[in-house]
């Protein structure tokens, strides 16, 4: 039996004009895209805390729609622009993935695509097979 693709949407309409979903799954397997700490109406809080919260939440959320959780998680990548900032977001991550321990790779990147975002997240997961749907 082949695995199929799913799409998951955040309700974007960045992903259509762009051509990228928030996240894929395919199988039991699910890659969440680059996630910036935007809320819905465009405001970014200016704190690197609460920037990897709401990168996370909207993470979560993607996770969620694909059938997965943050205990799925097996790879997380963390994109910073200034490496003071990375105790303050790992912490936020130590949090969420305390018992988890994914794989991770944080870098320190010159610019994102907004100069209000302090970080940036992306994660793959890999869902249970005893939870997983059959697809």
């Amino acid at each position: 039996m082949s695995a199929e693709r799913q799409l998951i949407s955040s309700g974007s309409p960045w992903e259509l004009t762009y051509g990228y979903s928030r996240a894929v799954r395919f199988g039991s397997r699910v890659f969440v895209a680059g996630t910036a700490p935007q809320y819905e109406d465009g405001v970014c809080p200016q704190d690197p805390i609460l920037q990897a919260r709401r990168c996370f939440e909207i993470v979560e959320k993607a996770l969620a729609d694909a059938g997965a959780s943050f205990k799925d998680v097996v790879r997380t990548r963390m994109y910073l622009v200034d490496v003071g900032d990375f105790d303050a977001v790992a912490a936020v991550h130590g949090e969420i993935f305390h018992d988890v321990r994914p794989a991770n790779t944080t870098v320190v990147v010159a610019a994102l695509l907004d100069p209000a975002w302090k970080v940036e997240v992306e994660v793959e997961a890999i869902i249970n097979k005893d939870r997983s749907p059959h697809f």
